[in-house]
């Protein structure tokens, strides 16, 4: 769902960015950082990239089918329509 490796990289610049003298510090922050972001960001209700094109694949496929299903109805009340004419 999330990727780790961006939450890993995003805790690393901040704590990069840090003085050389607070560096003891700064891998405290960086992992209660780390450990805030995956918290926050697993609450969210997303789902992946890939999952999301597959749903999307999914739907054009059902539209397809949708619109072939509603021709087909049309079709059968138009020879409805003619045969309670005749």
């Amino acid at each position: 769902m999330i990727n780790a490796k961006k939450i890993e990289d995003i805790a690393k610049q901040i704590s990069d960015s840090i003085p050389a003298g607070m560096k003891n510090i700064a891998t405290d922050i960086e992992s209660k950082t780390k450990q805030v972001l995956q918290s926050k960001l697993a609450q969210l209700d997303v789902v992946t990239r890939e999952e999301f094109d597959v749903q999307t694949q999914v739907l054009i496929k059902t539209r397809a089918k949708l619109d072939e299903m509603a021709a087909k109805i049309a079709e059968i009340e138009a020879q409805l329509k003619n045969s309670e004419a005749e």
